[in-house]
């Protein structure tokens, strides 16, 4: 199978000529990935971000589980009105990103979409390695109800998830398979990683001048699986793509984007989905990088389409 490269929006010229920039020079002087640069380079992107509509309710809240904190920020735009519930699960290669990055995602979602949206601040590698996270987020799962005491909802859950989150989610909804306390209505994955063993061709027609690169996706799937990184079994295994599919799992809505090194394996998951009998609605968005969401200031249109899909997706499976 062959993959073509994606062509990046003239938007994003500049933002990836210096990004391109930066990642040379960092390999000319051999600086190594670490934990905390990775986390700045993405909390950079916060000052791309700068619509934060203002809501009725946002609240910090949070689980305790096992004796400790399993923090969570709940958004309302009504919090006196029964709306749907969005679980939300940020991106970051399991290693990196947070609630307070995320925070004008899930403030657009939550006014755009008119719906509760509770963002997880799920455990991270290298610290917390694989599943700490995924278990964090399960749990969020099975008991967002009690964050919600004094916010109105609507029965059922949406999840939903960009890059790792989309690997949650999607992890989460192939669990649902065999486990039928996993009760989730729909799932939303934006640029979603749903393969651990990065087979997908677009690793290599996307690896290199996209801000993502493939050298770092292996980095940190490496932090996140650690001992286990190795044991192809265990990869494949943990890998969404290649897990049971069933008619049952939860009707999706998946966006792509054409310069990105996971493209090709979203495209082989909404198809996956469509073969079992899951309602699939896919988005390819052609001109578009990895982490376009928290580009938001270059490439506004882009990320307003995607929130009004999401609207109109939460908004359809209402009436149905």
């Amino acid at each position: 199978m062959t993959s073509s490269r994606g062509t990046a929006s003239a938007k994003l010229t500049e933002f990836l000529a210096q990004a391109n920039e930066n990642i040379a020079l960092a390999k000319a002087q051999n600086i190594p990935y670490s934990p905390e640069l990775v986390r700045g380079n993405l909390n950079k992107l916060a000052a791309l971000m700068s619509e934060r509509p203002t809501l009725a309710y946002v609240a910090d809240k949070a689980w305790l589980v096992a004796g400790r904190a399993l923090p969570a920020r709940v958004y309302s735009p009504a919090p006196s009105e029964p709306l749907p519930v969005v679980l939300h699960y940020h991106g970051g290669g399991h290693m990196c990103g947070s609630v307070e990055l995320y925070d004008p995602i899930c403030r657009q979602v939550a006014d755009i979409a008119r719906c509760v949206v509770i963002s997880v601040e799920y455990r991270l590698a290298p610290e917390y390695p694989y599943p700490a996270g995924l278990e964090d987020c399960e749990y969020a799962l099975h008991h967002y109800r009690e964050l919600l005491d004094d916010v109105a909802f609507l029965p059922g859950v949406n999840i939903m998830g960009d890059s790792a989150g989309g690997a949650i989610c999607t992890s989460l909804s192939m669990r649902s398979v065999a486990d039928p306390t996993l009760k989730i209505d729909r799932q939303i994955l934006i640029y979603p990683s749903v393969d651990y063993s990065m087979s997908s061709p677009s690793y290599q027609s996307n690896g290199v001048g996209f801000l993502l690169e493939t050298a770092r996706v292996k980095w940190y799937f490496e932090q996140y699986f650690q001992r286990l990184a190795s044991d192809a079994a265990v990869v494949r295994a943990a890998s969404p793509l290649f897990g049971a599919m069933a008619a049952g799992m939860p009707e999706t809505l998946i966006f792509t984007a054409g310069c990105d090194p996971l493209r090709d394996e979203g495209l082989a998951y909404a198809e996956a989905l469509k073969k079992a009998g899951v309602r699939v609605e896919q988005h390819s968005l052609d001109g578009m990088i990895h982490a376009y969401m928290l580009l938001h200031d270059l490439v506004r249109d882009e990320c307003l389409f995607t929130y009004q899909c999401i609207a109109r997706f939460i908004a359809g499976s209402r009436q149905r």
